[in-house]
């Protein structure tokens, strides 16, 4: 996908209504608030020595970082948003062993991705991130909308 295919990909997220439900779209995922979308996703790295895996990190965060600089002649400067907290946060077992619940779609973010480029623009919330699960699977650019404040 494009440079001009991502940003009207999150123009589209921008002026569609969230679903009532739980589930995948045309896009990538969504639910009550909130959109994601995949923009762009490399291949796994099952049989990697490091290097590509290096290399796709690099070109995954410039693929982001030039998205981030397009938004920002829009809508001004983002705010770049840790979610290492949050991860911990649901990780952190309380009185009954369980970690804290934080909202969708930030609970499902924090596992995948480490910060966000993070905009406030018409009484939601636009984000950039690299998403990755696990060091053998793909990295992904992804887009988030939502109107659920992050916690």
């Amino acid at each position: 996908m494009s440079t001009a295919q991502h940003l009207a990909t999150i123009d589209l997220l921008c002026s569609r209504e969230f679903p009532a439900e739980h589930g995948r779209s045309d896009a990538g995922a969504g639910g009550p608030g909130y959109h994601i979308a995949e923009l762009l996703t490399s291949e796994d790295f099952w049989e990697d020595d490091g290097t590509a895996w290096e290399a796709t990190e690099e070109q995954y965060e410039a693929e982001r970082d030039g998205l981030s600089v397009l938004l920002t002649h829009r809508w001004g400067a983002p705010d770049l948003f840790s979610l290492d907290s949050l991860l911990e946060r649901t990780l952190s077992g309380g009185e009954d062993g369980a970690g804290e619940d934080i909202p969708e779609p930030w609970g499902s973010l924090s596992s995948s991705v480490p910060d966000l480029h993070l905009w406030r623009v018409d009484g939601r919330w636009v984000a950039l991130g690299v998403s990755q699960w696990d060091k053998e699977l793909p990295f992904q650019l992804i887009a988030v909308v939502t109107e659920i404040d992050p916690p």
